[in-house]
């Protein structure tokens, strides 16, 4: 196990990570913010959901889905529909536009990325993607109580 001061330096290391998020969501479309990307995104990777799904993958509140939702469909990137199964419920699935904006949101990413870590090695890229994947799965299970001190 990791010592105290390696958990708390990588306390500073996440907190300096904003910075490199923030420059990631300077790439995204100016009439797509973070949270819109997000529902692409998403809806790109899993393919149609109820928004109920939708908000228990982006991790927040129902309404605040709803509002990300809402932004999107205005814009045609998703359409709703009548969920078979109950008709109080809606299907949100990517449009042919939608589709689209996710390529181009891609695009821009993978190519600040490309820049940014042009002096990286492939290995580099690898270990870090698999380290990054092992944490984030080691937050997957949102019931495990958190430790307090």
């Amino acid at each position: 196990m990791a010592e105290q001061a390696q958990y708390e330096e990588l306390v500073r290391q996440f907190s300096a990570f904003g910075a490199v998020k923030r420059e990631m969501g300077r790439t995204l479309p100016s009439d797509c913010p973070s949270g819109s990307a997000a529902v692409l995104t998403l809806l790109a990777r899993h393919g149609e959901m109820r928004m109920s799904k939708l908000a228990e993958l982006l991790a927040v509140d129902m309404s605040v889905t709803s509002r990300h939702v809402t932004h999107v469909a205005e814009r045609g990137w998703i359409e709703r529909s009548p969920d078979p199964a109950d008709k109080r419920s809606r299907i949100l699935r990517l449009t042919p536009a939608g589709e689209d904006r996710v390529r181009e949101m891609s695009r821009r990413t993978t190519q600040l990325l490309a820049e940014r870590l042009s002096d990286w090695t492939d290995d580099d890229v690898a270990e870090l993607t698999r380290l990054m994947a092992r944490l984030r799965a080691s937050f997957d299970d949102c019931r495990t109580p958190a430790i307090t001190q």
